[in-house]
Formats: C-alpha cells, sequence, structure tokens
C-alpha cells in the first residue's frame, strides 16, 4: 500500500523522544511544576539532558534566573494531575496544592521533587547558547533518585492533540551497550 503525506504540524507526535517530564523550578521561595515532553540525553557521563522550555511559560524565567530544576518523571498513576499542569500556569497558582502533588526537598537544587513520581533528576544549567533562539537547555544531572518499589514504570508518552501512549512491555535484544 503507498504511503500518504502526513501535515508537518502533526510530525512531532511521531518521533517525541521519551516520556512527559514533570519540570520544577523554584525562585524566591516559590516553586512551579510544568509538563514538558521536549527533551533528550546528550552524555551518558556526566549525565546530560537538553530540554527545550519556551518563553511563553512562566517556567522559562524562572530556570533562566535560578539555572536550576528538578526533572520528575511520573507514570501513568498519575497522568490526569500531569495534564493539568501542563494545562495551566504557576505564575498565579501553587500546583502542587491545586494538583495533590507533594513537594520534597532537593538534597543540592533549590526546586523541590514532586514526590509521586518514580524518578527525580535534580540538575543545573550547563549551557544556555542556544535559549535565545529554540528555548533549549542543557541540564546535567547531579543528583538522582529512583523508587526501588517501582519495577516496571508505565512512563506516559505524549503524541499529540491531547494523546498519548503508555510504555508497557519490555523487550530484551543483545546489545553491546551496558
Amino acid at each position: 500500500m503507498p504511503k500518504k503525506s502526513f501535515p508537518l504540524s502533526k510530525v512531532y507526535g511521531l518521533i517525541e523522544p521519551g516520556p512527559v517530564l514533570l519540570l520544577t523550578t523554584a525562585r524566591a521561595g516559590k516553586a512551579n511544576i510544568m509538563a514538558m515532553s521536549w527533551h533528550t540525553m546528550l552524555e551518558f557521563v556526566p549525565p546530560l539532558i537538553a530540554c527545550v522550555v519556551s518563553n511563553r511559560d512562566y517556567s522559562f524565567s524562572l530556570l533562566k534566573a535560578s539555572k536550576e530544576c528538578v526533572i520528575n518523571i511520573p507514570t501513568v498513576d498519575i497522568a490526569e494531575a500531569v495534564v493539568r499542569c501542563g494545562n495551566s500556569t504557576g505564575e498565579k497558582i501553587n500546583k502542587f496544592e491545586k494538583f495533590g502533588l507533594t513537594p520534597k526537598p532537593a538534597k543540592l537544587v533549590a526546586p523541590p521533587l514532586v514526590d509521586e513520581c518514580y524518578a527525580n533528576l535534580e540538575c543545573r544549567v550547563v549551557d544556555t547558547s542556544m535559549v535565545s533562539k529554540y528555548g533549549l537547555f542543557v541540564l546535567e544531572v547531579v543528583q538522582a533518585w529512583i523508587d526501588p518499589t517501582v519495577k516496571s514504570p508505565r512512563t506516559i508518552h505524549h503524541i499529540g492533540h491531547g494523546s498519548f501512549r503508555v510504555a508497557g512491555e519490555t523487550i530484551k535484544l543483545r546489545s553491546k551497550m551496558q
């Protein structure tokens, strides 16, 4: 069967790189949460992550000023709260309170961890050279946390226009990577 043309405005849904994340930022004692799915790994050691935060988002100014954040990796168990965080601004509301999420102090950065997430990555901004043009921040993970009781996390992956896929089956294939 021949392939058909696909709208360019929907391409991102084909290549979203990973799970939807909750990015926490803080400034002057006020914490914020934003949902984010535009991110990618850049390096293994030290772990470097690139992420896009639009200059239209409240989190942009917080991240740019503080140069610290926490990447929180949620599972499908809190998907509704994740979407609500993504559909609102923290400029006028406390998203932790509004959506029933629990802030926990981080060890090395000011923004809090989201306790309901199965993994949390404390990060510092190490490169802002593409922020003004693309909103792309390069983050170094300086501390990582994981809930050891979560054996097969069912992460959520945005595929566009309010649709998500849930990670499920894990397969093992021969690989030279360890």
